[in-house]
């Protein structure tokens, strides 16, 4: 562990639940839209994805979207599934050290995502351990399209710092996209880019694993 640290702060995807996002994009190619590079380029080009992320759009919206631009009939469940299919599992070792650093630290989660997600993943955590959602892990959970914002907007990171009322140099951030970690650490907080292969459990928190 960094030393002189109270808070720790969560991201959320491929730190500690496991993701993969290219398991979305076959299955949304499984969905057989015609021409579904140009589509899915014009929908980033329309910041839908973004737009979904920050709440500018509702989940409901998004589906209609997709529906629309996809030129084929399709029900909502057969995008919604598609849109999820990158969601795998939280390993029960995390949710271990979650609890273990719940006694020591003060625990925030922030994450970059949408209200789709969100139910999913939860679902999938109930399903799975029996906990009915990844917040009672935390003192806070700030979710993008909760609070209109996205990492790494640096906005974000002092909202949390002020309402948490922690000291950056107290405070640490664990994520696995470097510009988010660049972001924070710009803030003076400290913060470990979980680059690919790392994971909290390996490489991170080991005292709490012997």
């Amino acid at each position: 562990m960094i030393k002189g640290i109270k808070h720790i702060i969560f991201d959320l995807g491929n730190v500690l639940l496991n993701i993969n996002p290219s398991l979305t994009d076959t299955a949304l190619r499984e969905l057989k839209i015609p021409d579904f590079d140009t589509v899915y380029q014009n929908l980033i080009k329309q910041d839908i994805f973004n737009q979904l992320e920050t709440n500018h759009i509702s989940g409901t919206q998004f589906v209609e979207i997709i529906k629309s631009a996809a030129g084929i009939p399709l029900q909502d469940h057969e995008i919604i599934n598609a849109w999820n299919a990158l969601l795998l599992d939280f390993p029960l070792r995390r949710l271990q050290i979650l609890q273990q650093l719940q006694l020591h630290y003060d625990l925030v989660l922030l994450s970059n995502t949408n209200e789709i997600h969100e139910q999913q993943f939860n679902q999938t955590l109930h399903s799975a351990h029996g906990i009915p959602n990844i917040g009672v892990f935390f003192d806070k959970v700030y979710y993008s399209h909760r609070v209109g914002m996205r990492k790494p907007n640096p906005a974000l990171f002092q909202r949390v710092l002020d309402e948490c009322s922690f000291k950056p140099e107290h405070t640490l951030f664990i994520d696995d996209i470097e510009e988010n970690t660049n972001a924070a650490s710009a803030l003076g907080i400290q913060s470990v880019w979980l680059k690919e292969g790392m994971t909290i459990e390996k490489d991170i928190f080991l005292a709490i694993n012997n």
